[in-house]
């Protein structure tokens, strides 16, 4: 077991860090100023093509997928370069790893045919448009991916589509081109993991009505959003078909793994960052006559905060190499423990980051308040707690439970 990086991780390392510290943190005012003043908050902000335009002649592109797509980087060699990019909530999208393009373009390496791919994995790999994954609906648990309800019919050379889904990330984004949609297709198959199917919609087809956005603790985190959608006899060609009728069960499972334990690297670059302006804002305020950082409480809130930070930290790496090991599914049960534990300790380390802020520490002066946002949806996202409390610990008592 080695704790130190690669030296190809490390380079990425330094490269990034470097990059963060020239190009992206000097503008991070500028990008809120400029969705405080636009006319279209959907619309992409212009610096955001500057930076990705930078990044990819300092190839820095693509850096969560595979040689022949990307930087070739493992999972345990991508962990620490996502946290890097977590410490500004819209950073990812400057190197093309932002959710859930990256998500949506892994099903596409996977489940694409050679024409699907042609024309969408491509000029998402170069950045030229974006995606969503429409699962999610709100008359449902969707928790119980089971649920779903959205129709997916054929009718001769044609699927027809009627449903409706909600907190569809990407939704409501100008360059937001393809959707992945679930639904199901053979609702009374008497196996309830093979009645769903997923299908490319283009979001300019007839009957794909972006209704509204929806805002989490009143951000509506523009420019990406999360929208309800609503599908009214939406055609599409049967060509459009991901992998085959009842597979859609499977491409979520092998979607979501991943992509979980990409925003628990995200959210490890949350939490470091907020521990580190509490360190900051210790040693810059003074209240009864001594530095914040010498009292016995805020040391306390730091030191607790370093632990949790630790502990996520190194569960997300061990799943990470996991993951690369044995793959997605046989790394299901630390896939699960960071889902759980991530999400969770970064909102806590951030609260503490806020107490010790004050006031200020609630509002857009700094980064935590949205931040804490995106922490706390994370729990939802991807399934609750619940859901992986409860995979899980099935899976320990049928691993331990009959010695």
């Amino acid at each position: 077991m080695d704790f130190q990086h690669s030296p190809r991780a490390q380079e990425y390392i330094d490269r990034l860090s470097a990059f963060m510290d020239q190009h992206v943190y000097p503008v991070e005012e500028d990008y809120y100023d400029y969705l405080d003043t636009c006319e279209d908050r959907w619309a992409t902000v212009p610096l955001m093509e500057e930076l990705k335009a930078k990044a990819r002649e300092q190839g820095l592109w693509n850096l969560a997928f595979p040689g022949d797509h990307g930087a070739g980087l493992t999972n345990l060699e991508y962990a620490p370069l996502a946290e890097i990019m977590g410490r500004v909530l819209w950073a990812p999208e400057i190197f093309n790893c932002n959710a859930p393009d990256t998500g949506n373009m892994e099903v596409l390496m996977m489940y694409g045919t050679a024409e699907q791919q042609e024309q969408w994995l491509t000029p998402l790999l170069n950045g030229d448009i974006r995606s969503a994954y429409a699962m999610t609906e709100p008359q449902v648990a969707s928790s119980d991916a089971t649920n779903i309800e959205t129709r997916i019919e054929r009718d001769g050379d044609e699927y027809v589509i009627n449903g409706r889904k909600w907190f569809i990330t990407g939704a409501m984004n100008e360059r937001t081109k393809i959707f992945i949609v679930m639904g199901k297709s053979d609702p009374d198959n008497p196996n309830r993991h093979l009645q769903q199917t997923q299908i490319l919609v283009p979001k300019n087809t007839p009957g794909l009505i972006v209704e509204r956005a929806l805002k989490t603790f009143n951000y509506d985190d523009a420019p990406i959003g999360h929208a309800e959608v609503l599908f009214d006899n939406v055609r599409v060609p049967a060509s459009n078909l991901l992998l085959g009728e009842g597979r859609g069960f499977e491409i979520a499972q092998g979607r979501l793994g991943p992509g979980r334990l990409h925003h628990c690297m995200r959210l490890i670059g949350c939490a470091q960052r907020a521990m580190e302006l509490a360190c900051q804002r210790a040693e810059s305020r003074s209240t009864f006559g001594k530095t914040l950082s010498q009292h016995q409480s805020v040391r306390e809130d730091i030191a607790t905060s370093f632990c949790e930070i630790e502990q996520a930290r190194l569960l997300t790496l061990m799943t990470a190499d996991k993951l690369d090991r044995v793959g997605n599914k046989e790394a299901r049960d630390l896939i699960a423990a960071a889902k759980i534990t991530t999400p969770l300790a970064t909102a806590g380390v951030i609260d503490k980051a806020m107490q010790i802020h004050g006031a200020g520490g609630l509002c857009q002066d700094y980064f935590m308040a949205e931040a804490y946002n995106y922490a706390r949806w994370c729990r939802q996202a991807d399934g609750p707690d619940q859901v992986h409390m409860m995979a899980l610990g099935k899976q320990l008592i049928q691993r331990y439970g009959n010695p």
